[in-house]
């Protein structure tokens, strides 16, 4: 295993750490009254309830895309499992590394859909709550990628000639 430059091995230890302090710092943070009733207009109703319908939308294509993937990759490792050919790590690993891409867009279609509820008339605790929500899901695409792209070169590197 190739050893990485100092600066790129700084930067998988600071991202992370700055990520999870950011993410402390604005839950640890407290607005006040998030409930204050504002008035609106009738245009921003229409607005948030079209945002809404949005949002859901977005959230239903990450459950669909998440969902299709689990099928899949249960569907492949079952034929794998129960196929006469033993290559199970390196079929295991790419039903994995499959499955992680796909995790990965879901997680981009649930902060659209986090965006999208936030983005009509937002209150100061919204635009935190929605602050450390993206935080928190971008520390877990960070980690997701970093896997994805070890196993990849884990596999390449187990496929060339030595």
């Amino acid at each position: 295993m190739k050893r990485e430059p100092l600066p790129d091995s700084l930067i998988n230890i600071l991202l992370p750490l700055t990520l999870i302090f950011g993410l402390v710092f604005l839950l640890s943070l407290d607005v006040g009254d998030g409930n204050a009733e504002v008035s609106s207009t009738p245009l921003e109703s229409w607005i948030k309830f079209i945002v809404g319908y949005l949002a859901a939308g977005a959230e239903i294509a990450a459950a669909i895309v998440i969902g299709t993937a689990v099928v899949r990759g249960i569907g492949a490792y079952l034929r794998q499992f129960f196929s006469r050919t033993r290559q199970h790590y390196d079929s295991t690993e790419s039903i994995r590394l499959q499955l992680g891409r796909v995790l990965a867009l879901g997680l981009e279609f649930t902060i659209a859909s986090d965006i999208l509820r936030t983005a009509v008339a937002p209150t100061r605790q919204d635009i935190l709550n929605l602050g450390a929500i993206v935080l928190l899901r971008t520390l877990l695409n960070y980690f997701l990628e970093r896997e994805i792209r070890q196993g990849e070169e884990r596999r390449y590197s187990d496929r060339e000639p030595k």
